[in-house]
């Protein structure tokens, strides 16, 4: 249900049934497009405009136009060419053209009657008697009437099955119709629209569904003309001021606040083997005093794969076990989990503190002895999977939940850890941690709940990683690498990528790999593991590559984050032209974490399109990552870098988080603006846009 409707009562705010030819049964089908008030029908912009506004001569069209042109029937016939074909013949002194219908009724065949003048607008092809248009559309025109031409371009809509574009068009129609009587509220300031030199919000709406002939196409294409600008920085701010909101209220809970009551967490660094970066200094610093407040810390963490991210957080759970509280972290994979539990192991062992461990492939008896831990308070740091927050895992008191790989995990799985240490003393802290960096841009519009911290220096030691490009005609070249590397004593990852999003594939792919190279390196251990094994046989794969038992390990993207192998100094990666840039670097950090300089081969099939080509370009010329999320966000757009289906982040509906992120610091600043001087306007800006998505959980 859409609560948009809770709006001062207006012909604008009115549900779609006042619109003519709008019963019940359209209705719900328009709900499909969210559209449920009026004024939501404004806001489905056209994604594309069609130029009706000059009839063409059918002598002066070319393959690939899309035209309008009018011309008198010269013959209509069934031909039967491998299917059954309906053609009709035109002319209008200038030329001929053929009108061609695959499907078509006996009645549409007696309309084409000869003599009759008809006009047809469609996609210009050859054809075998030249230029011919396969199912236009088209009206045939009664005698004496004269064929006409639009005064504006004719907009096409997004659609949804059972809603065609004419009575979409129609529609739109109506609501401007009704907007021209009663224009909707202008929310932003004119102090904004003035520095923005933004048109009002009726103009912006009008001119982008009836653009006049002699616009500047190429802008409204590229969503730089300033109507569409008008309305994607509104819709922009309609979510930061979200997101915002969210932040608001979770300062307005209560949380345990965390002061540092043993010195656990000097004596933890202390006990290090290696010094802090003084990027994790300042991190650990900065949640520190996060932890410290007696309202919840939501930070985000990003770090460069290597970065150490994971020490960060274990200082935070430090200072949690130091107050006397328990903290979990939970992991979006068993491998990952596994490994934060053998660190967390490690770290805590001299200090005497308890942890448990929590996953879905646990033995009953061990399973029911965490959870008696858990209950009990006796663990004071959680690790595991999504397990920990399913129902039967009941916390003593939780106060702080981290969260790595927090774009793995949906809203719901979020809220549903952080409501687990819901009780009499508040909601807990939340720390999440990303591997994917996220350029401050993306981050200001995706993460505007959350305070940023930034892990922008590698230990010292880190060798960047060599990384080139090969066509896969050279494979022979580089099985023979891999020999080499392992007789040294090295180990190799091989990468298959997942083909066509097929598991099947992807397992196909990676077993005829696997054959492949335990056939060519006979004298080495080759070991294989992929997304359809099970938990156990994978992770036993996967510590035998660890323990050095396998030499070569066969992947799927499954490793992407995986356990540390030190020894692992190579990097092959199969069909790298079909990764995305941020996939391709997080592969890639899987080596580079001992002494030996690693390399990174991504090989690629023949040709190489320009775009695929630009794409390995950028990791052959950095190890950056935040580099390599800048130019994937360029090429790919925010969805794919954030997973934003998973996070339940509402869709954009105009704004395009690339081409219109020069707009977020005046975003941010008109925010505060708002918020400070128009409360009202931005509730009611969030609702225009947002309807309910604003009341997710906080994530």
């Amino acid at each position: 249900m859409d609560n948009r409707g809770n709006q001062p009562a207006s012909s604008l705010a009115a549900p779609l049934t006042v619109l003519k030819g709008v019963g019940p049964a359209l209705a719900k089908t328009l709900e499909r497009l969210d559209l449920f008030r009026v004024e939501d029908v404004l806001f489905l912009l056209p994604f594309r405009y069609e130029d009706r506004t000059k009839l063409n001569r059918i002598g002066s069209v070319r393959p690939g136009m899309r035209c309008l042109v009018s011309g008198e029937v010269l013959l209509a016939e069934t031909v039967y060419r491998g299917r059954r074909n309906l053609l009709v013949r035109i002319g209008d002194g200038s030329g001929q053209m053929t009108l061609r219908f695959f499907h078509f009724s006996r009645q549409q065949l007696l309309q084409f009657q000869a003599g009759l003048t008809v006009t047809c607008f469609g996609d210009v092809r050859a054809g075998p008697l030249g230029p011919e248009m396969v199912h236009p559309e088209y009206r045939i025109l009664r005698e004496g009437q004269r064929p006409t031409v639009t005064d504006a371009l004719t907009p096409v809509y997004p659609m949804t099955e059972g809603i065609q574009q004419g009575r979409m068009r129609n529609l739109v129609a109506q609501a401007l119709s009704i907007m021209r009587r009663e224009a909707p509220a202008e929310l932003l300031p004119s102090t904004i629209l003035e520095k923005l030199q933004l048109p009002k919000l009726s103009e912006a709406l009008s001119y982008l569904h009836t653009p006049p002939p002699d616009v500047d196409l190429a802008s409204i294409e590229a969503g730089k003309h300033p109507c569409q600008v008008r309305l994607a920085f509104e819709e922009l701010l309609a979510h930061y001021m979200s997101l915002r909101n969210l932040r608001h209220l979770a300062n307005q809970e209560a949380a345990v606040a965390l002061g540092d009551n043993s010195g656990l967490p000097q004596r933890f660094i202390d006990s290090l083997p290696y010094q802090l970066t003084s990027a994790q200094q300042r991190v650990v610093a900065e949640i520190a005093a996060d932890l410290k407040e007696p309202h919840p810390m939501m930070r985000l963490i990003q770090g460069d794969v290597g970065s150490g991210k994971t020490v960060v957080a274990a200082t935070a759970c430090a200072q949690a076990v130091s107050s006397g509280v328990q903290a979990a972290v939970m992991a979006p994979t068993e491998l990952l989990a596994e490994q934060h539990w053998t660190s967390f192991a490690d770290w805590f062992r001299e200090f005497d503190v308890e942890l448990a461990w929590l996953s879905g492939s646990q033995k009953q008896s061990e399973r029911r002895a965490s959870l008696e831990a858990i209950q009990t308070g006796k663990a004071k740091i959680i690790i595991g999977t999504h397990a920990l927050f399913q129902e039967g895992v009941d916390f003593d008191n939780l106060a702080l939940v981290v969260i790595d790989e927090q774009h793995r995990f949906g809203v719901h799985q979020r809220v549903a850890l952080r409501n687990k240490g819901v009780g009499g003393s508040g909601h807990p802290h939340q720390l999440v941690m990303t591997a994917t960096p996220i350029p401050r841009t993306l981050a200001m519009a995706a993460y505007a709940d959350l305070d940023t911290s930034v892990i922008d220096e590698l230990p010292p030691g880190r060798r960047p990683v060599t990384t080139i490009a090969l066509p896969d005609t050279r494979r022979s070249e580089v099985i023979e690498r891999v020999r080499q590397a392992c007789s040294r004593g090295q180990q190799a990852y091989w990468v298959c990528p997942l083909i066509d999003e097929s598991e099947v594939l992807d397992y196909q792919a990676a077993e005829v790999s696997y054959e492949m190279l335990t056939q060519a390196l006979g004298d080495l251990r080759v070991g294989l593991v992929h997304g359809r094994m099970k938990h156990p046989a994978k992770d036993k794969v996967m510590r035998a590559f660890k323990n050095g038992s396998v030499d070569v390990l066969v992947a799927t993207t499954v490793i992407e984050v995986g356990v540390d192998v030190p020894n692992a100094s190579l990097m092959i990666i199969e069909n790298a032209e079909r990764m995305g840039l941020s996939q391709l670097h997080q592969l890639r950090g899987r080596v580079g974490r001992g002494a030996e300089q690693s390399h990174c081969v991504m090989l690629y099939k023949q040709p190489l399109g320009q775009l695929a080509r630009n794409r390995l370009a950028v990791l052959r010329e950095t190890n950056d990552g935040f580099v390599v999320a800048q130019r994937d966000l360029e090429l790919r757009g925010p969805g794919e870098l954030l997973g934003t289906k998973q996070t339940g982040l509402p869709e954009y509906r105009i704004a395009n988080l690339v081409r219109d992120a020069a707009l977020m610091p005046t975003v941010q600043q008109s925010a505060e603006t708002i918020h400070l001087h128009y409360p009202d306007a931005a509730r009611t800006i969030i609702r225009r846009w947002l309807g309910d998505a604003h009341q997710y959980g906080k994530v």
